[in-house]
């Protein structure tokens, strides 16, 4: 099976999620599927205001059309809610494409602490993002009870 993984999160970043994703995709080729990537690298990139380590990286749907056509997944898997998850998001949307999607951090609560902001204002986000999804990718009970919350009907 040839499985698409898109990303935000990728090396040279060092943190959970790009951890968890190269064990994921360390587990996946083990068991014979052809696994790809649509990621920041070799991309133009900013830092994320208020928090440098991790870096936006925008890529137009356009764009996200041709390169998931020239790699022709049976499967895709949206791993981050960044820009280029968004346009990934969009393109199976306006195509009828199922994804699955993954919740690999309390992206509210780590935005409200850099903003001020109160989480409740990111959340709306993360239901949007994660509601469109066939299934949502957890590591552990914890991130489970958030996605829960704000998406009670979601498989996982």
């Amino acid at each position: 099976m040839r499985i698409l993984i898109v990303t935000d999160a990728w090396s040279p970043q060092v943190n959970g999620v790009v951890r968890t994703l190269n064990a994921l995709i360390t587990e996946l080729r083990a068991k014979g599927h052809d696994v790809r990537t649509i990621n920041p690298e070799g991309r133009p990139s900013r830092p994320l205001p208020l928090y440098h380590e991790i870096t936006l990286t925008h890529i137009t749907v356009a764009a996200m059309r041709a390169e998931i056509a020239a790699i022709a997944p049976d499967v895709i898997h949206i791993a981050t809610e960044g820009p280029i998850g968004w346009s990934a998001r969009s393109w199976c949307k306006a195509n009828d494409v199922p994804f699955t999607s993954a919740f690999h951090t309390r992206f509210p609560e780590y935005a409200a602490a850099r903003t001020g902001l109160k989480p409740e204002r990111f959340w709306p986000l993360m239901r949007r993002f994660h509601k469109a999804s066939r299934a949502v990718l957890v590591s552990t009970p914890t991130p489970r009870k958030f996605i829960c919350a704000i998406c009670p009907t979601m498989n996982f």
